[in-house]
């Protein structure tokens, strides 16, 4: 038995793509975030951003991600408990849903914190 396992390495992978792929299709905030990194990272080299501010975008880009990852398990479980449905299982998901929203808010005030000089020096210079 090897410390590594490439075989069982490369099962983890295939189900972290395949979980990750199922929430991309299933839900359209996952899209829209992944958007929005995308442009992050298209800003972060076009202004050539400081590697410290790079590494803050790309922290709290991922931290965003996650949370929505987060955000669809839980609802996919409290989905299961559907027929029985409590009245805490809507605000389970409620407050995911605002965990999701507080973190997305946080990430544009620091985007729009980091990158508001670097678009004011592009047009005022």
């Amino acid at each position: 038995m090897s410390f590594i396992d490439p075989r069982r390495l490369i099962k983890s992978f295939k189900y972290a793509f395949r979980g990750f792929w199922f929430v991309f299709k299933s839900e359209q905030n996952i899209r829209i975030h992944l958007l929005a990194s995308v442009l992050v990272v298209i800003f972060i080299v076009y202004f050539r951003v400081e590697l410290w501010q790079a590494i803050i975008l790309l922290l709290v880009m991922g931290f965003v991600l996650i949370l929505e990852l987060i955000n669809t398990v839980f609802e996919k479980m409290v989905d299961i408990l559907r027929p029985r449905i409590h009245y805490y299982a809507q605000v389970i998901k409620d407050i995911m849903a605002a965990a999701v929203l507080v973190s997305s808010i946080g990430a544009v005030v620091i985007g729009v914190l980091i990158f508001a000089p670097y678009i004011w020096e592009m047009f005022a210079g």
